[in-house]
Parts: structure tokens; C-alpha cells; sequence
């Protein structure tokens, strides 16, 4: 900032013709202008002004100068206004980190570009826990909540799972109406991609239950085979609620045992820590907490 006031010294002397006219639209003192200017002429080891009792002008070197300093100033100015533009209306590249689940999600982000236009999405699908600032991102969402005290966090709603089959298949296999009959069906398994174990369905039991080891009838590291399998009649497939509105809704997927599900899940986006986010960021952030798990039209 010193060196910026030094060369706004030493073009304001230039555009007056003299270090008073200098002082007078700085509102500082013209000793304060004559100052800075010959520290910036010994920094630079060079003359910037022929001086005489009667006149200021510019030296060679100083005119060579002088072009370069209004060069900069401009720029200068023209990155305010840019930024000034920025925080009027969100615009530019955001580079956003979604789980493999994140097709799912495609709905809201599909609104999101509807509203925002001049937004250009970069979006990354992946399971694994990315480091959002040393990588990049402007935005994550994750299940689970940070542990970084440089991200901030908000909440991006919950959701239920449910365990589903075909009409076709429960018609032939019978409908459970405990946990333990779940023990002679055919059953769809998710698997975490990041460390290869299976998903526990997240059923109710007492104290003293046995714990059920369910028959595993496939296993897959996304959801979207578990929804196909279930919705061909090959089995049951216990999967969040907002993955399977749709299917349910038509009818091709029947939902068992609601009453012996007992957990919540939520989603959260995480951003990089900042006193003033950027408005693209802040668009995301606050469409995504209203709209992530919204339910789609019927």
C-alpha cells in the first residue's frame, strides 16, 4: 500500500504540474507529496522530474514511468468495478464436489443453472473425503458434518431410507412384516467405495435380538443398480427416501417394514471459511439448503 501511495503521489504531480496542486488532491501537505516522491525516486534509482525554482517536468524516464503508473491504476480501477459487478450478480466458475450419489441431485442442480445463468458449474462426483480448500473447491456436499474449522458448514436437509421392492416380487415372495423375514429374501446391498464395506440397514431391534446378518444378493458402490435390481422385481433394496420418490409415487416400488427404520440422515454443504463469501458461492449455498432434498413435481 506504501508503494501504491507513492506512485499515486507521483502521478497526481504530473497531471498538476507541481507538488502543491499534488497536495491539493491528495489533501495531504506538499512537503508530504515532495516526500514520497523522492522516496520513490530513490527506490527506483532514477530522476522522475526536472526541478527548477519556477517549473516541475518530467523527466525521460519519468514520462516512460508515467504511462506504466496510469497503466496500473487502470487496471486497478477496473478490478473494483469488476469485483463491484461480481457482487451484484453471481457469475463465473464454481467448482463444486457432490458424492457418486450426486446424479440424484441433478434435479436441484438443474434449477440452480435455470436460475443462475452466468454460473458455470464444475462438478466433481466422488465418495471419497476431498480437502476442499488445497483442492480447489468452492463448495462440497457430504453427508456427515466438518471437522475443518476453515470450512463453514450449513445444513442441506435430511432424509429417510426405505426398505423397497417390486409389486411383482413382494406378490411372489411374500411381504415381511418383521425384520427377521428379511432373512429368506433376496437382497441388494450398498457398498462404501472408500472402504469396501457394506452399508447396515438401519433397522430397528431390541437389546435382546439377535443381530441380523441379512443374505446378500449383490452388492454395488451407487445407488442407481440397487433401484434398477428393485424396481425388475429382483429383490428388496433398502435406499434413501429421496432417491425413490419417483417410484414410488408411480408405484413400481412398494415400501416394507417403515416401522423398523429408525435413522435420519442429512446432507451438508461445506465452503471455504470467509468473512465475505463470493455471491456465486452464497447462490449456491442458499438454493441448495432450500432445494437439495426438495420433492420433484408431480
Amino acid at each position: 500500500m506504501e508503494h501504491l501511495s507513492a506512485l499515486n503521489a507521483f502521478v497526481q504531480t504530473a497531471d498538476a504540474g507541481s507538488f502543491a496542486g499534488a497536495a491539493t488532491r491528495l489533501g495531504i501537505s506538499s512537503s508530504a507529496v515532495g516526500k514520497a516522491v523522492a522516496r520513490l525516486e530513490q527506490r527506483l534509482a532514477v530522476r522522475l522530474f526536472h526541478r527548477s525554482t519556477r517549473s516541475l517536468t518530467l523527466t525521460a524516464e519519468g514520462s516512460l514511468f508515467l504511462d506504466r503508473c496510469r497503466r496500473i491504476f487502470s487496471e486497478v480501477e477496473a478490478a473494483e468495478l469488476e469485483l463491484s459487478q461480481i457482487r451484484e450478480a453471481p457469475r463465473g466458475r464454481l467448482r463444486v464436489s457432490l458424492p457418486l450419489i450426486g446424479m440424484l441431485m441433478m434435479p436441484a442442480v438443474m434449477s440452480f443453472m435455470r436460475a443462475y445463468p452466468e454460473i458455470e458449474l464444475d462438478l466433481d462426483f466422488t465418495d471419497r473425503l476431498v480437502d476442499v480448500i488445497d483442492e480447489g473447491f468452492d463448495a462440497v456436499i457430504r453427508t456427515g458434518e466438518a471437522r475443518d474449522s476453515r470450512l463453514m458448514m450449513r445444513r442441506a436437509g435430511s432424509f429417510s431410507h426405505r426398505i423397497v421392492g417390486s409389486p411383482g416380487y413382494l406378490a411372489a415372495r411374500g411381504v415381511p412384516s418383521a425384520p427377521c423375514d428379511l432373512l429368506v429374501h433376496a437382497c441388494h446391498h450398498h457398498k462404501y467405495p472408500s472402504t469396501g464395506k457394506l452399508e447396515l440397514w438401519p433397522l430397528v431391534s431390541k437389546s435382546t435380538d439377535p443381530e441380523l446378518v441379512l443374505p446378500v444378493a449383490s452388492v454395488a458402490s451407487t445407488l442407481e443398480p440397487q433401484i434398477y435390481l428393485a424396481e425388475e422385481g429382483f429383490g428388496l433394496a433398502c435406499l434413501p427416501q429421496f432417491a425413490i420418490w419417483q417410484q414410488l409415487r408411480r408405484g413400481t416400488l412398494v415400501s416394507v417394514l417403515d416401522d423398523y427404520l429408525k435413522d435420519v440422515g442429512a446432507f451438508h454443504i461445506l465452503w471455504p471459511a470467509s468473512r465475505h463469501p463470493s455471491p456465486k458461492v452464497s447462490a449456491f449455498v442458499s438454493f441448495m439448503a432450500e432445494n437439495l432434498l426438495r420433492e420433484p413435481p408431480v
